[in-house]
Formats: structure tokens, C-alpha cells, sequence
């Protein structure tokens, strides 16, 4: 059911002792588990649990705004899943400006449990920001920023390229932040704090998801993978 391999293919992967159930080794063919709550790893991979629950990607355009309803009648993630059937919650937000992943999904537990900052999964970010972002500038993200709200700690950060203005001076750069938190505003305040104010940002990555080959405005299932380590992140 989990599209793992066949019955028969199955019972030689317990044989070899590659399955696990709730951290033990299980070779016994014929081992009876609840597909609803227990643990199953093969090869070390987690499978995520049989469940009516739907777990899913968006590219978010810039300008809907990250909720399911606006009372000032602007767009909404609602108009990009109006043909799905199940009632949906997003996970964390993007601001209305800011495009790329978000995640969608009828679990509650789910979305609350990724969006809280305790479970530490990397979000990447690629900004445009004004100016020429220099190396002792990426130093001093990855040292750590204090904001008026905490400080704020970045994982990894790099300078992806940066475009010439008048004089051949960068007049913007393109940076890449790694960060695990989901304040508000948190990429855009953090380099407007370091001087580089943003022009563009998008999300590209949410742990092991990756926006590459998702069009803007589309949506897809996670893949079993993707969930697996999600699920496992999260602690569920």
C-alpha cells in the first residue's frame, strides 16, 4: 500500500532485516502492526503512516496572501485549492510579497507541530537585495543578528551572484539563507538589519522539498520521501 515494493519482494526485505517497526528489527513474516500509528522504517527510511490525511506543496505567487480568507477581498490561498475537497490548513506563512513553498494539509497536528520553531526544519530563502553584499556581511549573518524581537540564527548563508549598475558596481545581490525560524517578516527584517534592504524573496526548500520543477501557482503531493522526513522532524 505504501508502493514499497511487492508482497513477495516485501517478506525478502524483512527476511534480510531491513524493516523496522517502532525501532526493533521485525523479520517474522507475518508480524501484525496498526499502519495507522506505528513507526516503519525500511532501510532505514520512514514510511509515513496509512491515513485519509493529504499533505501537500504550493508555489506561492507574490501577492496572495497566506490565508484561507480576506476579508479585503484580495487573493488567498483558497483560489488556488478551490477544486480540492478537503477543508485545509497552511503551514507557517509567507508574506503576501514574498513567493515560492508553502505547505498545505488537513492535519492539524502536522501543521502545527512544522510550524513551531522547537522542531528546527530548514527553511531556504533566495533574496534580492540592494547592494553589494560583501563576505564580511555573510560572516555576520551566520555569527548571528539580533532583531528587536531575538536574535535570529542562520543555518548557512551565501552569496549566489550579484548585477552590475552604472559604473560596473553591484547595485544588487543575490543571497541564499538557510534559517529554521518562521517569525514574522524574519528574512526580510534580518537583511534589512545588515543593510541590504529585499527587493524579491522566495522560499525554495522547506526541509527535504524543494521548489525546482513546480510551477508558480501549482500544487503537488509531498512524495512518501519527503513526508518521511518531515514526519520524523516533527516527531509525529
Amino acid at each position: 500500500m505504501s508502493g514499497v515494493a511487492s508482497r513477495r519482494k516485501c517478506e525478502e526485505l524483512m527476511l534480510e532485516g531491513r524493516v523496522e517497526v517502532d525501532g526493533e528489527v521485525v523479520t517474522r513474516l507475518g508480524t501484525k502492526v496498526d499502519p495507522r500509528t506505528a513507526v516503519i522504517r525500511v532501510a532505514g527510511k520512514r514510511l509515513p503512516p496509512v491515513s485519509p490525511n493529504v499533505y501537500l506543496v504550493l508555489n506561492k505567487p507574490r501577492g496572495v496572501v497566506s490565508t484561507m480568507s480576506d476579508p479585503e477581498g484580495r487573493r488567498t490561498l483558497s483560489d488556488l485549492v478551490a477544486d480540492r475537497p478537503e477543508r485545509l490548513f497552511h503551514v507557517g506563512r509567507l508574506d503576501t510579497d514574498t513567493s515560492g513553498l508553502l505547505l498545505l494539509t488537513n492535519d492539524g497536528d502536522f501543521a502545527h507541530r512544522m510550524a513551531h520553531p522547537s522542531y528546527e526544519v530548514d527553511k531556504t530563502y533566495v533574496a534580492e537585495v540592494e547592494g553589494e553584499v560583501r563576505k564580511a556581511t555573510v560572516g555576520r549573518l551566520l555569527e548571528g543578528v539580533t532583531l528587536e524581537d531575538g536574535p535570529v540564527t542562520v543555518s548557512q548563508a551565501r552569496l549566489v551572484g550579484t548585477t552590475p549598475g552604472r559604473g560596473g558596481r553591484p547595485e544588487r545581490s543575490i543571497v541564499e539563507l538557510v534559517i529554521h525560524e518562521g517569525r514574522n517578516r524574519i528574512v526580510r527584517r534580518l537583511l534589512d538589519h545588515v543593510g541590504h534592504p529585499v527587493r524579491r524573496l522566495t522560499r525554495t526548500a522547506i526541509g527535504p522539498v524543494q521548489l525546482q520543477g513546480l510551477g508558480v501557482g501549482e500544487l503537488r503531493e509531498l512524495t512518501r520521501e519527503e513526508l518521511g522526513t518531515l514526519l520524523d522532524s516533527a516527531q509525529m
